[in-house]
């Protein structure tokens, strides 16, 4: 199958930024004498910004309103999207790989608009693009199917005709359940449910150099 579009996914998948959030997490809640839960890390790594801090004000019973966390979430992380974060191995041939057969690719991420759009400018991947769809900006996670419903339709393209590459479990199966074919792509933020992702991916790869 040609593919109509191919979404990729922005952090663990493009650039290696899980990392810096879990760093975010610490260094936001040791600010207040907090440490991070597992079940905490859990729920904040699947949500969206807003969810994530409206979670995060009644997970520990906060006084910030969530738009004072967001504030606090952004300059902290700015940084390092617009300076240190690096590309995954294999991110750039597999982009150029894709962009000299002449595939259609867009951008689909849960990710802060303005972070992904620092990250994407310090590594010029704009020109790989059509669009670049954010689920904030659709006030849905990512987790849920109608993100891809309405991804695939921001470019005119049947959902059965997508390929998504990703690397959340739970963002990987909710593309599937309307019919994407999901590359679901190994991040070690993700490794304790690496075979999740295995049985509800149509391919899954440790690395992007194995697509080249």
């Amino acid at each position: 199958m040609t593919p109509d579009m191919i979404f990729f996914d922005l952090d663990g998948t493009l650039i290696d930024s899980n990392g810096v959030w879990l760093q975010v997490d610490h260094d936001f809640l040791g600010r207040r004498g907090l440490q991070v839960t597992e079940e905490y890390q859990y729920v904040v790594g699947h949500s969206i910004f807003p969810v994530a801090a409206q979670f995060t004000k009644e997970y520990y019973h906060l006084p910030d309103d969530p738009q004072t966390i967001m504030d606090e979430w952004q300059a902290m992380a700015r940084n390092a999207y617009a300076h240190t974060i690096p590309l995954k191995p294999g991110a750039r041939e597999l982009l150029d790989k894709l962009q000299a057969e002449g595939r259609p690719m867009a951008l689909l991420t849960a990710g802060l608009p303005a972070l992904a759009m620092a990250a994407v400018e310090r590594h010029g991947l704009e020109r790989y693009f059509r669009g670049f769809f954010f689920a904030q900006e659709a006030g849905l996670e990512k987790r849920d199917p109608q993100v891809y419903r309405l991804a695939a339709q921001r470019f005119s393209v049947p959902c059965t005709g997508c390929v998504l590459l990703e690397d959340a479990p739970h963002n990987c199966a909710a593309a599937a359940s309307v019919g994407f074919q999901v590359v679901g792509v190994y991040d070690d933020f993700y490794a304790k449910q690496w075979e999740d992702i295995r049985k509800s991916c149509h391919l899954a790869v440790k690395s992007l150099t194995e697509l080249l």
